[in-house]
């Protein structure tokens, strides 16, 4: 697959909590912090304290020794449903991030993570533009997004089931 297609990786879990809880965890930059592999935590940018179309926060990333912050901007908010941002520029990101928030079949949450590549600038942008095999570097980073998803999801998993 091509970084132009935009890619996807994603993953699903049930938490048995509700989705209020689930909620508050996936739109506090600060809490993500802990669930994620890669992203150590972030805070929302003066003037905005919460999830709303256009609020912009501030994230502390690292992957192997690397260290790098990003400014997302909120791009969708349905409250308890869906949030959504974007990485980069609003009409050329480099990623976005979408969590849905769905009823599961046991009365709790289904949380369903997602994040689609490209096409805009970035460092693996940058690597394709100097010759990189761009098939098996986006194979790469794809395979390294559904595996921090998988273990983010099962994180916020266990914060929300015992917070009931």
């Amino acid at each position: 697959m091509l970084l132009i297609h935009r890619p996807t990786a994603a993953g699903e879990i049930d938490i048995e909590a509700d989705r209020a809880t689930v909620w508050a965890l996936v739109t506090d930059p600060e809490r993500m912090g802990e669930f994620s592999p890669e992203n150590k935590g972030g805070t929302w940018d003066s003037p905005w304290t919460g999830p709303e179309v256009g609020a912009r926060f501030t994230a502390s990333n690292e992957r192997r020794g690397e260290v790098w912050s990003t400014s997302p901007v909120v791009t969708e908010v349905v409250e308890g449903m869906v949030y959504a941002f974007v990485v980069g520029l609003l009409e050329n990101p480099v990623a976005t991030w979408r969590y849905e928030l769905h009823p599961s079949k046991t009365g709790g949450t289904r949380l369903v993570e997602s994040v689609q590549l490209g096409p805009g600038p970035s460092p693996l942008r940058a690597m394709i533009d100097g010759g990189a095999d761009e098939e098996r570097l986006v194979s790469v980073v794809t395979s390294l997004h559904h595996r921090n998803i998988a273990a983010t999801l099962e994180a916020i998993k266990r914060a929300a089931e015992a917070t009931q």
